[in-house]
């Protein structure tokens, strides 16, 4: 599918590299881009191809934050709706509730989230705000030297989004990501890279090809169906109130893949050959998962 604010470069071993393409507005995130990528991640769990993506910006940022100069609510918000906690219960898929109430950067990093592939970001310049939060939901960060991260929220008045505050305290810590959103100041790569943010930080003319190395060593040689639920597995398990909760799931996981991938991955390690995995990501998850994965709420 042809979009108007991405780039992608689809890659032999299987990396798919999205690039957010706005290089004249330092790549400023829009509505029309949140909808691209919400819909680039969803299909992403159906193309095969890609076993991996790196998101990087096209230009000298990543991303420089919402777009602040178009007209109107800049946010895309409707302010003629007065939405409450139930409405987003009982509304929350309605197309006009979507459009108008429901953060957009969220639905960006709800989708990201739900992405059977591991995604990375090489953050190449500028991340501020939804350029800072969106990364919360991919896997690892890995930072130019001249990467600036910031959120800030505060300075603006308004507040994390993109479901930052589930996710930022899990990578940083309660008190790290308190102080980074209370002070809303703008954070170098190395602070970053010492309060836990980023998983490294690399000169800017080696940033792509180090997080390419990186993505390829988490999928080379791999199950797709296995990465795809031990993904899911770390993500939702972790914030399950009771190991019970994982153990169940763990048990499904286990018994479905000891018999799909996982009698190859046997036979390669008893025979001391190369892997030939068969399963797909796309059309081979476990019976239990879908129902697993619409029962989150």
């Amino acid at each position: 599918m042809a979009y108007e604010t991405l780039q992608t470069e689809q890659r032999d071993d299987g990396i798919l590299i999205l690039r957010l393409s706005r290089p004249d507005q330092l790549n400023a995130f829009t509505v029309r881009m949140a909808d691209e990528l919400e819909d680039f991640f969803r299909r992403a769990n159906d193309d095969d191809a890609i076993r991996a993506v790196v998101v990087t910006g096209e230009g000298r940022a990543f991303c420089a934050g919402m777009d602040l100069s178009v007209d109107g609510n800049v946010f895309g918000l409707d302010e003629s709706m007065q939405p409450t906690l139930a409405d987003m219960d009982d509304k929350l898929d309605d197309p006009a509730f979507i459009a108008g109430v429901r953060d957009t950067g969220g639905r960006v990093t709800l989708a990201i989230y739900d992405c059977r592939k591991p995604v990375i970001a090489a953050i190449n310049g500028a991340a501020v705000g939804i350029g800072a939060t969106m990364t919360l939901a991919m896997d690892a960060r890995i930072a130019a030297d001249k990467a600036r991260i910031g959120f800030v929220f505060g300075r603006l008045g308004v507040v994390p989004e993109a479901c930052s505050t589930w996710f930022l305290p899990r990578i940083v810590g309660l008190s790290q990501a308190l102080e980074w959103c209370y002070q809303a100041e703008i954070l170098d790569a190395q602070a970053a890279h010492a309060g836990g943010l980023v998983r490294e930080v690399v000169p800017v003319d080696d940033l792509l090809e180090n997080a390419l190395t990186y993505a390829r060593s988490l999928v080379a040689n791999r199950s797709p169906v296995a990465v795809a639920l031990t993904r899911q597995m770390l993500l939702r398990n972790s914030a399950a109130p009771h190991p019970l909760d994982a153990h169940k799931v763990d048990s499904l996981a286990m018994f479905y893949t000891s018999i799909g991938d996982g009698k190859e991955g046997v036979q390669a390690f008893l025979k001391k050959r190369e892997t030939a995995f068969g399963g797909r990501a796309s059309s081979d998850m476990p019976p239990f998962y879908n129902e697993w994965i619409e029962g989150r709420d």
